[in-house]
């Protein structure tokens, strides 16, 4: 093998890791969709899963007081304490979602920050090189 040829069939190690590493980049892009998808699927079939267990636990607990005589009426104040609870609990609910949803938001923004400042420094870093290489580097007139 000659020299010509070992030059033509290697290339310098940036452009392989700089290939590879968009190899591996576009393999994860491409499945972040297929997991967001999962994700998704898997909660809403727990909360489906978690709803008919509890209507079948509530309807199995009305069957059972209905067939043993057991009176269930309560009282107008009983009924409004579970009902303001309930909302209390909804409300809080709704709070914490807003957080969590700020706080994602935030995150997300942070990190597209960091990428945005990650591209001045790489700039910052390549001036830096170059007036080092020109200090070091003699002249030839």
């Amino acid at each position: 093998m000659s020299n010509n040829e070992t030059k033509e069939n290697s290339r310098d190690i940036f452009s392989i890791y700089q290939e590879n590493a968009a190899k591996m980049f576009n393999g994860v892009k491409q499945s972040v969709p297929q997991y967001h998808q999962s994700i998704t699927n898997v909660q809403q079939e727990y909360l489906q899963t978690f709803e008919n267990m509890i209507d079948s636990s509530i309807t199995l607990q009305k069957e059972f007081v209905i067939k043993a005589g057991i009176a269930s009426d309560v009282p107008n104040a009983t009924l409004k304490v579970i009902g303001d609870t309930t909302e209390e609990y909804l409300k809080a609910a709704s709070i914490q979602n807003q957080i969590v949803l700020a706080s994602i938001d935030a995150t997300q923004q942070n990190i597209k920050t960091f990428n945005d400042n990650a591209k001045s420094f790489v700039e910052l870093n390549r001036n830096i090189l170059q007036s080092w290489i020109s200090a070091f580097t003699t002249k030839n007139n």
